[in-house]
Protein backbone atom coordinates (compact mmCIF):
# COMPACT_ATOMS: atom_id res chain seq x y z
CA UNK A 1 0.00 0.00 0.00
CA UNK A 2 1.48 3.27 -1.01
CA UNK A 3 2.11 5.77 1.78
CA UNK A 4 -0.40 8.54 2.03
CA UNK A 5 0.71 12.04 0.87
CA UNK A 6 -0.23 15.07 2.91
CA UNK A 7 -2.08 17.68 1.04
CA UNK A 8 -0.51 21.18 1.37
CA UNK A 9 -3.00 23.80 2.50
CA UNK A 10 -4.21 26.11 -0.28
CA UNK A 11 -3.29 29.20 1.74
CA UNK A 12 0.32 28.00 1.99
CA UNK A 13 0.55 27.67 -1.80
CA UNK A 14 -0.77 31.19 -2.29
CA UNK A 15 1.66 32.61 0.26
CA UNK A 16 4.63 30.94 -1.42
CA UNK A 17 3.52 32.20 -4.83
CA UNK A 18 3.11 35.74 -3.48
CA UNK A 19 6.57 35.67 -1.92
CA UNK A 20 8.07 34.54 -5.22
CA UNK A 21 6.41 37.50 -6.96
CA UNK A 22 7.36 39.94 -4.18
CA UNK A 23 11.10 39.25 -4.40
CA UNK A 24 11.47 40.26 -8.09
CA UNK A 25 9.27 43.30 -7.44
CA UNK A 26 11.61 44.37 -4.62
CA UNK A 27 14.62 43.94 -6.87
CA UNK A 28 12.93 46.02 -9.60
CA UNK A 29 12.01 48.79 -7.20
CA UNK A 30 15.48 48.80 -5.69
CA UNK A 31 17.09 48.93 -9.12
CA UNK A 32 14.91 51.86 -10.15
CA UNK A 33 15.68 53.66 -6.88
CA UNK A 34 19.42 53.18 -7.38
CA UNK A 35 19.15 54.45 -10.96
CA UNK A 36 17.21 57.50 -9.81
CA UNK A 37 19.75 58.31 -7.11
CA UNK A 38 22.62 57.83 -9.57
CA UNK A 39 20.86 60.08 -12.10
CA UNK A 40 20.34 62.86 -9.56
CA UNK A 41 23.90 62.55 -8.24
CA UNK A 42 25.23 62.85 -11.78
CA UNK A 43 23.13 65.97 -12.41
CA UNK A 44 24.33 67.59 -9.20
CA UNK A 45 27.97 66.46 -9.38
CA UNK A 46 28.47 67.52 -13.00
CA UNK A 47 26.26 70.60 -12.77
CA UNK A 48 27.60 73.79 -14.42
CA UNK A 49 26.23 75.87 -11.53
CA UNK A 50 26.77 76.17 -7.79
CA UNK A 51 23.36 77.56 -6.91
CA UNK A 52 22.13 79.50 -3.93
CA UNK A 53 18.56 80.06 -2.83
CA UNK A 54 17.59 83.68 -2.68
CA UNK A 55 14.56 85.77 -1.84
CA UNK A 56 12.55 86.79 -4.88
CA UNK A 57 11.35 90.43 -4.83
CA UNK A 58 7.64 91.11 -4.94
CA UNK A 59 6.85 93.10 -8.12
CA UNK A 60 4.91 96.28 -7.59
CA UNK A 61 1.30 96.45 -8.77
CA UNK A 62 0.81 99.76 -10.55
CA UNK A 63 -2.00 101.54 -12.32
CA UNK A 64 -1.21 101.39 -16.02
CA UNK A 65 -1.88 103.32 -19.21
CA UNK A 66 -2.67 101.30 -22.30
CA UNK A 67 -0.51 102.06 -25.34
CA UNK A 68 -2.49 104.00 -27.92
CA UNK A 69 -1.98 105.72 -31.27
CA UNK A 70 0.72 103.20 -32.07
CA UNK A 71 2.80 103.57 -35.23
CA UNK A 72 5.08 100.91 -36.73
CA UNK A 73 8.15 102.70 -38.07
CA UNK A 74 9.83 100.92 -40.98
CA UNK A 75 7.96 97.64 -40.66
CA UNK A 76 9.87 94.82 -42.31
CA UNK A 77 13.15 96.76 -42.57
CA UNK A 78 14.74 96.10 -39.18
CA UNK A 79 15.66 92.63 -38.00
CA UNK A 80 15.09 92.26 -34.26
CA UNK A 81 16.82 95.38 -32.89
CA UNK A 82 17.61 95.66 -29.17
CA UNK A 83 18.27 99.36 -28.59
CA UNK A 84 18.30 102.78 -30.28
CA UNK A 85 20.12 106.08 -29.85
CA UNK A 86 19.89 109.61 -31.22
CA UNK A 87 22.97 111.59 -32.22
CA UNK A 88 23.66 115.32 -31.73
CA UNK A 89 22.02 116.08 -35.08
CA UNK A 90 18.76 114.37 -34.14
CA UNK A 91 19.32 111.24 -36.27
CA UNK A 92 18.11 107.98 -34.71
CA UNK A 93 20.19 104.79 -35.06
CA UNK A 94 19.62 101.14 -34.25
CA UNK A 95 21.60 97.90 -34.55
CA UNK A 96 19.94 94.74 -35.85
CA UNK A 97 20.44 91.01 -35.45
CA UNK A 98 21.71 90.66 -39.01
CA UNK A 99 24.59 93.05 -38.32
CA UNK A 100 23.28 96.22 -39.94
CA UNK A 101 23.56 99.62 -38.30
CA UNK A 102 20.57 101.55 -39.62
CA UNK A 103 19.53 105.17 -39.34
CA UNK A 104 16.13 106.72 -39.71
CA UNK A 105 15.71 109.03 -42.69
CA UNK A 106 12.31 110.47 -43.62
CA UNK A 107 10.52 107.66 -41.77
CA UNK A 108 12.57 104.91 -43.44
CA UNK A 109 15.34 102.79 -41.92
CA UNK A 110 18.38 103.01 -44.18
CA UNK A 111 21.43 100.71 -44.09
CA UNK A 112 24.46 102.67 -42.89
CA UNK A 113 27.28 100.37 -41.74
CA UNK A 114 27.64 96.61 -41.42
CA UNK A 115 29.23 94.59 -38.61
CA UNK A 116 29.72 90.88 -39.10
CA UNK A 117 27.95 89.93 -35.89
CA UNK A 118 24.56 88.68 -34.77
CA UNK A 119 24.99 89.76 -31.15
CA UNK A 120 24.72 93.57 -31.29
CA UNK A 121 22.79 95.03 -28.35
CA UNK A 122 23.03 98.37 -26.49
CA UNK A 123 24.39 101.48 -28.20
CA UNK A 124 25.04 105.17 -27.54
CA UNK A 125 25.90 108.26 -29.58
CA UNK A 126 29.02 110.25 -28.73
CA UNK A 127 29.69 113.99 -28.76
CA UNK A 128 32.08 113.41 -31.68
CA UNK A 129 29.27 111.95 -33.78
CA UNK A 130 30.27 108.29 -33.47
CA UNK A 131 28.22 105.32 -32.34
CA UNK A 132 29.47 102.97 -29.64
CA UNK A 133 27.84 99.55 -29.85
CA UNK A 134 27.98 96.68 -27.40
CA UNK A 135 28.55 93.27 -28.93
CA UNK A 136 27.77 90.34 -26.62
CA UNK A 137 30.48 88.27 -28.25
CA UNK A 138 33.13 90.80 -29.29
CA UNK A 139 33.20 93.74 -26.86
CA UNK A 140 32.73 97.34 -28.02
CA UNK A 141 32.63 98.74 -31.56
CA UNK A 142 33.05 102.34 -32.68
CA UNK A 143 31.09 103.16 -35.82
CA UNK A 144 31.60 106.32 -37.87
CA UNK A 145 31.53 107.50 -41.45
CA UNK A 146 35.07 106.13 -41.75
CA UNK A 147 33.99 102.58 -40.88
CA UNK A 148 33.86 100.16 -37.95
CA UNK A 149 36.53 99.66 -35.29
CA UNK A 150 36.42 96.95 -32.64
CA UNK A 151 38.36 99.08 -30.17
CA UNK A 152 37.74 97.16 -26.92
CA UNK A 153 37.71 93.38 -26.97
CA UNK A 154 39.98 92.58 -23.99
CA UNK A 155 40.01 93.89 -20.41
CA UNK A 156 43.08 93.17 -18.30
CA UNK A 157 44.10 90.37 -20.64
CA UNK A 158 40.70 88.63 -20.61
CA UNK A 159 38.27 88.48 -23.51
CA UNK A 160 35.42 90.93 -23.02
CA UNK A 161 32.23 88.91 -23.11
CA UNK A 162 28.62 89.80 -22.47
CA UNK A 163 28.96 93.58 -22.80
CA UNK A 164 25.34 94.70 -22.72
CA UNK A 165 24.84 98.47 -22.67
CA UNK A 166 26.97 101.63 -22.82
CA UNK A 167 26.67 105.38 -22.22
CA UNK A 168 29.10 108.25 -22.78
CA UNK A 169 29.90 110.89 -20.18
CA UNK A 170 30.63 114.52 -21.09
CA UNK A 171 34.39 113.95 -20.67
CA UNK A 172 34.30 111.22 -23.34
CA UNK A 173 34.65 108.29 -20.95
CA UNK A 174 32.36 105.30 -21.46
CA UNK A 175 30.43 103.46 -18.76
CA UNK A 176 29.30 100.00 -19.80
CA UNK A 177 27.84 96.89 -18.25
CA UNK A 178 28.91 93.27 -18.38
CA UNK A 179 25.87 91.17 -17.57
CA UNK A 180 27.80 88.17 -16.30
CA UNK A 181 31.52 87.73 -15.79
CA UNK A 182 31.04 83.96 -15.45
CA UNK A 183 28.61 82.89 -18.13
CA UNK A 184 28.40 83.55 -21.87
CA UNK A 185 25.35 85.17 -23.51
CA UNK A 186 23.80 81.88 -24.61
CA UNK A 187 24.21 80.66 -21.00
CA UNK A 188 22.15 83.47 -19.49
CA UNK A 189 19.77 80.90 -17.97
CA UNK A 190 22.66 79.52 -15.90
CA UNK A 191 23.17 83.00 -14.45
CA UNK A 192 19.51 83.03 -13.36
CA UNK A 193 19.73 79.54 -11.92
CA UNK A 194 22.95 80.04 -9.99
CA UNK A 195 21.51 83.13 -8.34
CA UNK A 196 24.82 84.86 -7.67
CA UNK A 197 25.82 88.42 -8.64
CA UNK A 198 28.26 88.20 -11.55
CA UNK A 199 27.39 91.54 -13.20
CA UNK A 200 29.82 94.44 -13.53
CA UNK A 201 29.96 98.16 -14.30
CA UNK A 202 33.15 99.26 -16.06
CA UNK A 203 34.61 102.54 -17.28
CA UNK A 204 36.72 103.06 -20.40
CA UNK A 205 38.96 106.13 -20.57
CA UNK A 206 39.72 106.94 -24.23
CA UNK A 207 42.56 109.33 -23.32
CA UNK A 208 44.57 106.60 -21.57
CA UNK A 209 42.96 103.60 -23.28
CA UNK A 210 42.49 102.06 -19.83
CA UNK A 211 39.41 100.16 -18.63
CA UNK A 212 38.67 100.00 -14.90
CA UNK A 213 36.11 98.18 -12.79
CA UNK A 214 33.75 100.71 -11.21
CA UNK A 215 31.49 98.32 -9.31
CA UNK A 216 30.48 94.67 -9.33
CA UNK A 217 28.09 92.35 -7.53
CA UNK A 218 25.12 93.02 -9.82
CA UNK A 219 22.46 90.39 -10.51
CA UNK A 220 22.66 90.49 -14.32
CA UNK A 221 23.77 94.04 -15.04
CA UNK A 222 21.75 95.24 -18.00
CA UNK A 223 20.94 98.82 -19.03
CA UNK A 224 23.06 101.79 -17.94
CA UNK A 225 22.38 105.54 -17.97
CA UNK A 226 23.88 108.71 -16.54
CA UNK A 227 21.80 111.25 -14.66
CA UNK A 228 21.22 114.65 -16.23
CA UNK A 229 23.94 116.23 -14.07
CA UNK A 230 26.16 113.13 -14.32
CA UNK A 231 26.37 112.94 -10.54
CA UNK A 232 25.40 109.26 -10.60
CA UNK A 233 25.07 106.37 -13.02
CA UNK A 234 22.13 103.94 -12.95
CA UNK A 235 22.53 100.19 -13.56
CA UNK A 236 19.57 97.87 -14.13
CA UNK A 237 19.67 94.52 -12.28
CA UNK A 238 17.32 92.28 -14.22
CA UNK A 239 17.06 89.27 -11.90
CA UNK A 240 16.44 91.46 -8.83
CA UNK A 241 13.67 93.61 -10.38
CA UNK A 242 15.59 96.74 -9.38
CA UNK A 243 18.00 99.46 -10.48
CA UNK A 244 20.99 100.72 -8.51
CA UNK A 245 22.85 104.01 -8.71
CA UNK A 246 26.56 104.56 -8.25
CA UNK A 247 27.50 108.06 -7.13
CA UNK A 248 30.17 109.77 -9.24
CA UNK A 249 30.19 113.15 -7.51
CA UNK A 250 29.47 114.81 -4.19
CA UNK A 251 29.60 113.53 -0.62
CA UNK A 252 28.33 110.09 -1.62
CA UNK A 253 30.93 109.60 -4.37
CA UNK A 254 31.92 105.95 -4.68
CA UNK A 255 28.79 104.63 -2.93
CA UNK A 256 26.30 102.19 -4.44
CA UNK A 257 22.64 102.60 -3.50
CA UNK A 258 19.25 101.33 -4.56
CA UNK A 259 17.62 103.63 -7.12
CA UNK A 260 14.31 101.84 -7.76
CA UNK A 261 13.19 98.43 -6.47
CA UNK A 262 10.26 96.03 -6.63
CA UNK A 263 9.77 96.96 -10.27
CA UNK A 264 6.86 95.26 -12.11
CA UNK A 265 9.29 93.01 -13.97
CA UNK A 266 12.93 92.63 -15.00
CA UNK A 267 14.46 95.98 -16.07
CA UNK A 268 16.28 95.87 -19.41
CA UNK A 269 17.62 99.04 -21.08
CA UNK A 270 17.35 102.47 -19.50
CA UNK A 271 17.57 105.81 -21.31
CA UNK A 272 17.65 109.39 -20.06
CA UNK A 273 14.64 111.47 -21.12
CA UNK A 274 14.86 115.14 -22.11
CA UNK A 275 13.36 116.24 -18.76
CA UNK A 276 15.91 114.33 -16.68
CA UNK A 277 13.69 111.34 -15.93
CA UNK A 278 14.42 107.82 -17.20
CA UNK A 279 12.60 105.38 -19.47
CA UNK A 280 13.10 101.76 -18.47
CA UNK A 281 11.96 98.78 -20.53
CA UNK A 282 10.44 96.03 -18.39
CA UNK A 283 10.65 92.37 -19.37
CA UNK A 284 7.90 90.11 -18.10
CA UNK A 285 9.31 87.53 -15.69
CA UNK A 286 6.94 85.43 -13.60
CA UNK A 287 7.81 86.09 -9.94
CA UNK A 288 5.77 83.08 -8.79
CA UNK A 289 7.84 80.70 -10.86
CA UNK A 290 11.00 82.45 -9.72
CA UNK A 291 9.93 81.69 -6.15
CA UNK A 292 9.45 78.02 -7.01
CA UNK A 293 12.86 78.07 -8.63
CA UNK A 294 14.39 79.43 -5.46
CA UNK A 295 12.75 76.83 -3.25
CA UNK A 296 15.12 73.98 -4.18
CA UNK A 297 18.71 73.65 -5.35
CA UNK A 298 17.80 70.32 -6.94
CA UNK A 299 15.25 72.04 -9.17
CA UNK A 300 17.96 74.46 -10.27
CA UNK A 301 20.41 71.63 -11.03
CA UNK A 302 17.82 69.74 -13.09
CA UNK A 303 16.89 72.85 -15.12
CA UNK A 304 20.58 73.64 -15.65
CA UNK A 305 21.02 70.19 -17.19
CA UNK A 306 18.00 70.59 -19.46
CA UNK A 307 17.85 74.10 -21.03
CA UNK A 308 14.68 73.33 -23.00
CA UNK A 309 12.91 72.47 -19.76
CA UNK A 310 14.11 75.76 -18.30
CA UNK A 311 12.75 77.74 -21.27
CA UNK A 312 9.34 76.17 -20.70
CA UNK A 313 9.39 76.82 -16.98
CA UNK A 314 10.75 80.39 -17.07
CA UNK A 315 9.46 82.46 -19.98
CA UNK A 316 10.79 85.92 -20.79
CA UNK A 317 8.88 88.64 -22.58
CA UNK A 318 5.24 88.77 -23.50
CA UNK A 319 3.50 92.08 -23.95
CA UNK A 320 5.07 95.54 -24.01
CA UNK A 321 5.97 97.38 -20.83
CA UNK A 322 7.84 100.64 -20.18
CA UNK A 323 8.02 102.78 -17.07
CA UNK A 324 9.04 106.42 -16.67
CA UNK A 325 11.04 106.95 -13.48
CA UNK A 326 11.81 110.28 -11.80
CA UNK A 327 15.28 111.32 -10.68
CA UNK A 328 14.51 110.08 -7.17
CA UNK A 329 13.49 106.61 -8.43
CA UNK A 330 9.73 107.15 -8.20
CA UNK A 331 7.66 105.58 -10.98
CA UNK A 332 5.58 108.34 -12.59
CA UNK A 333 4.28 106.63 -15.76
CA UNK A 334 3.50 103.02 -16.56
CA UNK A 335 2.81 102.19 -20.21
CA UNK A 336 1.65 98.69 -21.13
CA UNK A 337 0.34 96.48 -23.88
CA UNK A 338 -0.27 93.40 -21.72
CA UNK A 339 -1.38 91.05 -24.49
CA UNK A 340 1.30 92.06 -26.99
CA UNK A 341 -1.31 92.97 -29.55
CA UNK A 342 0.71 95.98 -30.70
CA UNK A 343 4.20 94.92 -29.67
CA UNK A 344 5.90 92.44 -27.35
CA UNK A 345 9.25 91.94 -25.61
CA UNK A 346 10.16 95.64 -25.62
CA UNK A 347 13.82 95.97 -24.60
CA UNK A 348 14.33 99.74 -24.84
CA UNK A 349 12.49 103.04 -24.91
CA UNK A 350 13.93 106.25 -26.40
CA UNK A 351 12.13 109.57 -26.00
CA UNK A 352 12.55 112.12 -28.77
CA UNK A 353 10.60 115.34 -28.16
CA UNK A 354 7.06 114.23 -27.35
CA UNK A 355 7.36 110.76 -28.86
CA UNK A 356 8.56 107.48 -27.42
CA UNK A 357 10.31 105.00 -29.68
CA UNK A 358 10.03 101.37 -28.54
CA UNK A 359 12.52 98.72 -29.59
CA UNK A 360 11.93 94.97 -29.44
CA UNK A 361 14.09 91.90 -29.98
CA UNK A 362 11.15 90.07 -31.52
CA UNK A 363 9.95 92.73 -33.99
CA UNK A 364 10.81 93.79 -37.53
CA UNK A 365 9.84 97.41 -36.83
CA UNK A 366 10.28 100.06 -34.15
CA UNK A 367 7.18 101.28 -32.39
CA UNK A 368 6.31 104.93 -31.86
CA UNK A 369 3.73 106.54 -29.61
CA UNK A 370 2.88 110.13 -28.73
CA UNK A 371 3.30 110.85 -25.02
CA UNK A 372 1.03 113.90 -24.63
Amino acid sequence: MAPSRKTEPETSKKGRTSSKLFVPACYSFGFLLVCLIAFLLQIVYFSPISPVLDEVPQPAVLSATQLQDFIKVGEGSVNHPEDASMDKNGVIYTATRDGWIKRLQDGTWVNWKFIDSQTLVGLTSTKEGHLIICDNANGLHKVSEDGVENFLSYVNGSKLRFANDVVEASDGSLYFTVSSSKYLPHEYYLDILEGKPHGQLLKYDPSSNITTLVADGFYFANGVALSRDEDYVVVCESWKFRCCKYWLKGERKGKLETFAENLPGAPDNINLAPDGTFWIAIIKLDARRMKILNSSKLIKHVLAAYPKLFSRFITLGGGAHLINVAEDGTIIRNLVDPTGQLMSFVTSGLQVDDHLYMISLTSNFIGKVQLS
